[in-house]
């Protein structure tokens, strides 16, 4: 399979409710709108891949799906959203493995990570030796 393009889809209870937190709370540039004036979906740029907001469930999504998002600065987003009464599951902190994670939920209970790569993380360089 060669995949060009790929977008993680969330059916939310209240459309109206996460389509305000994710386009004004978090702040994500909108990609695309679709569909029904009275029922439309959203699509936003997620780094290098999209978020897409449409339909309607009746019940919240599994919590066994959460969504890994790269910032720059993490203890800013975390006071930035804090005072936004955002849910912050736990806030900012060095995790082992040497990434910087804050964990926080949408209006639907959706599991966000936020995650800050410090400068020298082998995320960020590559440590293989020259060849």
């Amino acid at each position: 399979m060669e995949v060009l393009s790929g977008r993680v889809l969330i059916r939310p209870t209240d459309p109206e409710r996460s389509l305000r937190f994710y386009r004004d709370v978090l702040g994500l540039a909108v990609y695309r709108e679709f569909g029904p004036p009275d029922a439309p979906g959203t699509v936003f740029f997620l780094g290098s891949g999209f978020l897409e907001l449409s339909g309607r469930a009746e019940t919240p999504s599994s919590d066994a799906v959460a969504l890994w998002l790269q910032v720059r600065d993490v203890r800013a987003e975390h006071e930035r959203l804090a005072a936004a009464s955002v849910t912050v599951l736990r806030e900012p902190r060095l995790e082992p493995w040497g990434l910087h994670e804050m964990w926080i939920a949408d209006p639907d209970g959706v599991r966000l990570v936020l995650v800050e790569i410090p400068s020298d993380h082998p995320l960020r360089r590559d440590s293989r030796p020259l060849p």
